[in-house]
């Protein structure tokens, strides 16, 4: 055995080889105490004493247990982000996680989402990339009333963030969709009733996405979750069940996740979640925070050997092997738009400005969706958000609405493959301004471009850690200093072109390129957004995407 083998083995405080001790301070405070047990003591006393009471354990580390964040003291530019103690970015506010597992609402729960926003959140709501809404300026003494509004309608912010099992995505259209293979709706409910806020799994080594889908589209993105439970056909039975996938993952180290080659049945999904979820406790790395995620575990022992020791040690039985999930049609992997559900009744699709919304807007979808549907909304994986059960009939009066309000189900291209995380508004870690940002760049580009119409993708982070997808998008903006050309440090992009998932089996997807010192400042991107599609269109061959084209053209047609 290699010195670094032994090295690895010895050192990443694997809780299955005996190594129990803390190895940083994240792990000494979880052993501390865990971090479910912080609600009790928001509600008995951090609520009632104010913001000076609460502990600094607890304040930065347990209280994301329960979806929460202090948010970023305004005035504080990106240039002090890595620079500054935690306590001198932390404002006295939070951003709070909502957390919405397979991306389900009803009308009611909107507008209970709407009434805490504008009572609680100075109006704010995001819609996120993982079907989550987040609001911000909510204070401590707040907390405990918003949770009972919440749970009053069944919903929750427990686990939102955290070292936990977070939210479960699903295709927003479960159960509706024509083309679905199969409806994932009881799995998703299944574990969250069994799983989510249990203490056996409240102290993973790092946070645990997850997705489970049934959707021809594959939407949630099975590639990057850390694990993912894709719907296919056994070829030889044509049951209806899914392929497991384990090890995706985006950040600073982007890795494709790997299939396991396994035949999962339906009913067998809530235990085959938590095995891989018990794995990743007991066998994760919990030496480096950097490395603690699911996907370098994976990394280093291959999906047989993890296959292995899931069935054997975990699951006591073996999984049949089954086959890899078709790709999906079109490529596009979102549901913008007016669609045919299988009864008969339409769905209908639209798109915020990258997600933001107000308290105000929510209660108007609310409205909207009683009035036109069933009162069934939906979040989806792109920011992006769905009203159900609209008979054909309301369909142009429900859109024409919609658009009123500023919420088109026939957005531009730009607004319906935008993206953008919340940058440096609210966002601690982040270096520049993103949401605002990205609005504009639509704007312009709108402006600019009228007549383009293929679907690319531009994804807008605010910092390296790609809450908005940076590497996988057509065009991605990971945001930084850069010198301007009066030699001052502004507010800028590092650009990645030609990132991409197709779904499927992941052959052919990946990270996209990076061309050497290609960045952008912030006051220059809609020149370099405008110049890079106009060359696309120009140079392109007939029936290629942007991220085939960016991957082959010469390094003059991107700079």
């Amino acid at each position: 055995m290699s010195p670094v083998t032994t090295r690895r083995t010895r050192g990443e405080g694997q809780w299955a080889l005996g190594y129990r001790e803390p190895l940083n301070k994240n792990e000494e405070n979880k052993k501390n105490d865990d971090g479910l047990n912080v609600r009790q003591r928001i509600i008995d006393i951090y609520s009632r004493r104010g913001f000076d009471s609460i502990d600094p354990a607890d304040l930065r580390g347990r209280f994301r247990w329960f979806g929460l964040y202090t948010q970023r003291r305004p005035g504080i530019d990106g240039g002090k982000t890595a620079v500054l103690e935690p306590e001198e970015l932390d404002d006295r506010y939070f951003m709070l996680r909502i957390r919405i597992d397979g991306g389900q609402l009803s009308s009611e729960q909107l507008r209970v989402v709407a009434g805490i926003s504008n009572s609680y959140a100075r109006g704010t709501a995001d819609v996120t990339d993982r079907q989550n809404i987040q609001l911000h300026w909510v204070e401590i003494e707040s907390v405990p009333a918003i949770w009972a509004a919440l749970e009053s309608v069944g919903l929750s912010t427990t686990e939102a963030c955290g070292d936990t099992p977070r939210v479960i995505l699903g295709c927003p259209l479960a159960g509706i969709d024509a083309g679905e293979i199969i409806d994932a709706t009881p799995e998703i409910a299944a574990i969250g009733e069994r799983y989510i806020g249990d203490p056996a799994l409240s102290n993973l080594p790092r946070k645990f996405k997850s997705s489970i889908s049934g959707c021809a589209a594959q939407c949630t993105h099975h590639e990057i979750n850390d694990v993912a439970f894709a719907a296919v056909r056994h070829p030889d039975s044509g049951e209806a069940g899914y392929d497991l996938w384990v090890g995706g993952g985006l950040s600073t180290n982007p890795m494709i996740g790997k299939r396991l080659g396994t035949f999962v049945r339906p009913g067998q999904v809530p235990e085959v979640w938590a095995a891989v979820a018990s794995v990743f406790r007991d066998y994760g790395y919990r030496r480096l925070r950097h490395r603690a995620r699911i996907k370098f575990l994976l990394a280093d022992w291959g999906p047989e050997r993890f296959r292995e020791v899931l069935e054997k040690e975990y699951l006591g039985y073996a999984l049949p092997d089954g086959p890899a999930p078709a790709a999906p049609e079109g490529g596009v992997r979102d549901h913008v738009g007016v669609h045919a559900q299988r009864d008969g009744l339409h769905y209908v699709g639209f798109a915020p400005r990258v997600g933001r919304l107000t308290g105000d807007a929510l209660r108007v979808i609310a409205d909207l969706a009683d009035r036109y549907g069933s009162g069934r909304v939906r979040t989806t994986t792109e920011q992006k958000m769905l009203i159900l059960d609209v008979p054909g009939g309301s369909v142009d009066a429900l859109t024409a609405e919609l658009a009123a309000a500023g919420l088109p189900a026939k957005p531009s291209v730009f607004r319906r493959h935008m993206m953008a995380c919340t940058g440096i508004e609210f966002c601690k870690l982040a270096i520049v301004e993103t949401k605002g940002r990205a609005g504009d760049l639509i704007a312009e580009l709108e402006r600019r471009l009228p007549d383009f119409t293929e679907p690319v993708t531009i994804n807008v982070n605010g910092c390296p850690n790609s809450c908005a997808r940076i590497q996988t998008a057509d065009i991605g903006l990971k945001g930084l200093l850069v010198t301007d050309a009066a030699g001052k440090q502004v507010e800028g992009f590092q650009i990645h072109l030609g990132g991409s998932l197709r779904g499927g089996d992941a052959q052919g997807s990946g990270f996209g390129r990076k061309v050497r010192g290609l960045k952008t400042t912030a006051e220059e991107l809609p020149d370099y957004v405008e110049r890079v599609l106009r060359r696309f269109e120009a140079g392109r061959e007939s029936g290629e995407t942007f991220a085939q084209w960016s991957l082959r053209a010469a390094e003059e047609d991107l700079t």
